[in-house]
Formats: structure tokens, sequence, C-alpha cells
């Protein structure tokens, strides 16, 4: 059965918050959260220790918490400072913040998502700021869009079927800004429906704008890719 809170609950909320505006509202979910992972950072430690904070009753092991280090961390409402707990002989290593991790937001699939509808590395970094309250760097931008064009290409160069008994092909045209000036692009796509009735997007190409010449280029590139 879901958890779901009544209407006097959030009413109770927004008046024990004082809670007057959006930016009111936003304030009090990160507070939230960040009591949140702190709780189950606490609860990661207890069951690695196998004992309650102050428990010492029921203490089976020699280690012991040993206070706490402090770790900025980068969420979906923006920085914020946690207290992660140690232990005496440093085998305590938590799983929901992993030690070395820092960025919680899966801020790179976001990035790489705004970079996929067209945005500008100037763009991506105004929008998380924006949303997020991140600082994101033209630079990290650029290597963290940098790491998907080795996967663009295997996909572009993968083995195909033996045999599509039907082919469609169709050139999709749109407009991107190019060195701040707007510029029409074409996007060539081929899909192939295989023996068993499945589609498959056989690949995309891009060029300056549809011609004979451009797609002769691209059942070329087709002829010539290796079969499975």
């Amino acid at each position: 059965m879901e958890n779901v809170l009544t209407k006097e609950q959030l009413l109770e909320f927004i008046r024990k918050n004082n809670i007057q505006s959006v930016s009111d509202i936003y304030e009090s979910l990160k507070d939230l959260f960040k009591d949140l992972l702190q709780s189950f950072l606490e609860a990661e430690i207890e069951e690695s220790l196998g004992y309650e904070k102050y428990d010492v009753k029921n203490k089976k092991t020699t280690n012991s918490r040993n206070g706490y280090s402090q770790k900025t961390v980068k969420t979906k409402f923006g920085e914020m400072e946690l207290d992660i707990p140690r232990d005496r002989e440093g085998e305590f290593e938590p799983k929901k913040i992993p030690k070395y991790k820092r960025d919680i937001s899966e801020i790179e699939d976001k990035i790489i998502a705004l970079y996929s509808r067209g945005m500008t590395t100037r763009d991506i970094h105004e929008q998380i700021k924006d949303i997020y309250g991140i600082e994101v760097s033209s630079e990290m931008v650029s290597k963290i869009t940098e790491k998907i064009i080795p996967e663009i290409r295997e996909w572009q160069n993968r083995p195909l079927e033996k045999m599509y008994p039907f082919i469609f092909m169709d050139a999709i045209h749109y407009k991107i800004k190019d060195e701040g000036k707007i510029v029409n692009k074409a996007a060539y796509v081929v899909l192939g429906i295989n023996i068993e009735g499945y589609k498959d997007v056989l690949g995309i190409w891009i060029g300056e704008s549809e011609s004979s010449k451009f797609w002769l280029g691209v059942l070329n590139d087709l002829k010539t890719r290796p079969a499975n």
C-alpha cells in the first residue's frame, strides 16, 4: 500500500516551514533531501557495524564509530554538505554515496540528454545552473559529451543483418546554431525491417542538405558494412 500525504499533513508541512513561495518549497525539499541522505548514511554504518549508535551492550565487534568527515556533493537540489560516518578500522564504505563520488545528481546523463537536443555547451551550462544551481563549465560539458562519441561511431559502424526485406529512407530537415549562425542541416535516416519483422535503424548521417549524391554515399556505406 502506498503512503500518500493527506491534505492536512501537507498544510501542516507548509505551516511549520513557513512556506510563502515556490523558492521556499524548493529550500524545504532540499533540507528534507539532505536529512534523508544523512539518515541513509547512519543506517548504513549501523548495518556495517552491527549495532546502533550508543548501544554498546549489543556490540559484537572490535570496530566502532570514529566521528565524521565532511563531504560536499552535487545533487538535483544543488550542492550540499554531508557528514560521512567513519569507523576506526576504515572498513565502512557507504553504498548510497560511494567514497569517491561527489556528483549524485546523475548530472552527466542530463548533460548528454541536453546535448542530444542540439544545445550548445553554453546553453547546457546555463540550463544546468538555472535548474539545479550547479556550475558546470563549458570544458566539463565538452569532456562529458566527448565520452559518447566512440559509442556513436561504434553504433554507426556495427555489423548489419544479411537481409532486410523492406528498407525505408528519409531525411529530416532541421536548424542548428553553428558559431553564432542558424544553419540548415539534414539527418539522413535509413530504417530496415528484418525477416522477423523487427524494425532497425541502420544508420543516421548528417549532411548540409538533402541531395541524391549524399544518398548515394549513404547507400555505399551500407553496402560496405560487414554483415552478421
